[in-house]
C-alpha cells in the first residue's frame, strides 16, 4: 500500500508516530488491556504504537487504566478511530495520546499491524498519514 493521507476529526491535540497497531472492533482498555505491561489481552503491545481501532467501549475506568499506561511510558503514542466515545476521550485527554476519528471503516480493514503511521492532530482537523 502506498502513502495514504486521511483527513480526520482531531479531537486530542497532539502529534504521534509509530507502526499501527489494528484492533478490529472496540476495544476496552479495561480488561483487554493490561496497564502492567501495556499490553492486549492477545500478548500484542501498544506501547508507542498508533492504535487504530473501530472506538472505544466500555467502563468508566478505562480512562485511568490508559493514564496509567502513560505514567508507565507504556501508551499508544496516537489513536485513530472510527468513532470516538466519551470514555475514550476522557482517556486520552487524562494521558495526553493524541486522538482523531472519522478513520473510513474501509481503510481499518484494510490496514495491518506494523505500517509505518503518523498522526497530526489539532482540533477540530487531523491528519493521518500511513505507509505499508
Amino acid at each position: 500500500m502506498p502513502e495514504r493521507r486521511v483527513k480526520l476529526r482531531g479531537i486530542v491535540e497532539g502529534n504521534g508516530s509509530g507502526e499501527t497497531l489494528v484492533v478490529h472492533g472496540r476495544l476496552s482498555f479495561y480488561g483487554e488491556v493490561d496497564p502492567e505491561r501495556g499490553t492486549l489481552t492477545d500478548g500484542r503491545s501498544i506501547a508507542g504504537r498508533v492504535l487504530i481501532m473501530e472506538g472505544g467501549r466500555g467502563s468508566t475506568v478505562g480512562p485511568y487504566i490508559l493514564y496509567a499506561l502513560a505514567r508507565r511510558g507504556l501508551a499508544p503514542s496516537a489513536i485513530a478511530v472510527v468513532e470516538a466515545e466519551p470514555i475514550l476521550v476522557a482517556g486520552a485527554v487524562m494521558a495526553s495520546v493524541p486522538l482523531a476519528s472519522g478513520l473510513p471503516p474501509r481503510l481499518l480493514e484494510e490496514l495491518r499491524d506494523g505500517c509505518r503511521a503518523r498522526l497530526y492532530s489539532k482540533p477540530p482537523s487531523a491528519m493521518l498519514i500511513v505507509e505499508c
